[in-house]
């Protein structure tokens, strides 16, 4: 299983009662249910008897299959308050759609996915945010070890703009700036040790905004934080066990300290990734979700070591409790 292709999955899943079996498989790998109401593990099947179709009150044939947990005695499915929870779209385009995004590692733009499987835009756009809620790292865990700290701005050419776009840019004495106001800020923290990535959105680069996006995610006194040489950085690094910095105004991007190798590298190479992503298949990324695309580049950054149906194994693993409503999606 850990080595499917697409056209392995278009194999095995046939039809709708065929999707709902694999994503069980995918979500419950031991076979045995898990209860979304109350937690419990073990449940009792229910429906379709025949195990593939039963008629509904409605006098439609419904493929869904229907699960009693044997504590709480509540019924529940695969897709029980997860992203899928209450779709109307076919679970068997859910799968495709999924296998898509863990795969293509520059990501799949909603206007494609509209195309290839029959949607309409705000459906497919919906779909894809939903896909993304489950990426968002379910580890609370903080950082630990050799942890590099990186920037970026994310947005269009000051060059393509039009005047009436161009904002004051907010500067800091000494003359460095510290926001783009017609870009979008975003903090990277990359693990060396364990290859996770995490980003956020941050409003701006000072040390103040720096130190507390970072303190939320690393453990600091137990921890060596590799960075540039911007000044933000400056009393954050202090706080650390060790901070081994690298002067890109003088073109230094590497440097060794005995056998040990002193760079940011980590972090720019995840960016080069991200901007290539996002100009190339997107083109365009709204302020307002930007955390949710990040959250997806985040996820494969991070499982970039494993193959793609593992990498889909695991995002079914981490979907419980990922419900996402349009209104949520769409509202302040």
């Amino acid at each position: 299983r850990m080595g499917m292709t697409v056209t392995a999955i278009a194999d095995r899943v046939q039809t709708e009662a065929d999707a709902y079996k694999f994503l069980e498989e995918l979500r419950w790998p031991t076979g045995t249910p898990t209860c979304p109401h109350c937690g419990t593990v073990g449940a009792d099947y229910i429906r379709p008897l025949n195990g593939t179709s039963r008629k509904t009150r409605t006098g439609t044939q419904s493929q869904r299959r229907v699960w009693r947990c044997v504590g709480c005695a509540k019924q529940f499915s695969v897709l029980t308050d997860t992203p899928f929870h209450g779709t109307k779209i076919a679970i068997r385009k859910w799968v495709f759609v999924i296998f898509e995004m863990c795969a293509s590692k520059n990501g799949v733009s909603a206007r494609e996915i509209e195309r290839k499987y029959g949607l309409c835009p705000r459906t497919a756009w919906f779909m894809m945010h939903r896909i993304r809620e489950a990426m968002k790292t379910s580890s609370l865990d903080v950082f630990t070890g050799e942890i590099v700290a990186d920037e970026t701005f994310i947005g269009g050419k000051m060059a393509n703009k039009h005047q009436s776009q161009i904002k004051p840019v907010k500067i800091v004495p000494g003359g460095e700036r510290v926001t783009h106001p017609h870009l979008t800020t975003v903090l990277s923290l990359v693990n060396k040790t364990t290859g996770e990535v995490r980003s956020r959105v941050i409003p701006d680069v000072t040390g103040h905004t720096l130190r507390k996006a970072i303190a939320e995610q690393v453990n600091m006194a137990g921890s060596t934080l590799y960075t540039d040489s911007w000044r933000g950085y400056a009393q954050l690094g202090r706080e650390f066990a060790r901070h081994e910095m690298v002067d890109h105004n003088t073109g230094e991007y590497v440097r060794y300290v005995g056998s040990e190798v002193i760079t940011s590298n980590q972090a720019e190479n995840y960016f080069s990734q991200l901007k290539r992503s996002l100009d190339g298949t997107h083109h365009h990324v709204s302020r307002v979700h930007l955390s949710r695309y990040l959250a997806e580049f985040d996820y494969r950054y991070s499982t970039r070591q494993v193959s793609d149906t593992a990498r889909m194994a695991n995002l079914l693993s981490q979907v419980g409790g990922r419900r996402l409503t349009y209104q949520r999606v769409t509202g302040p």
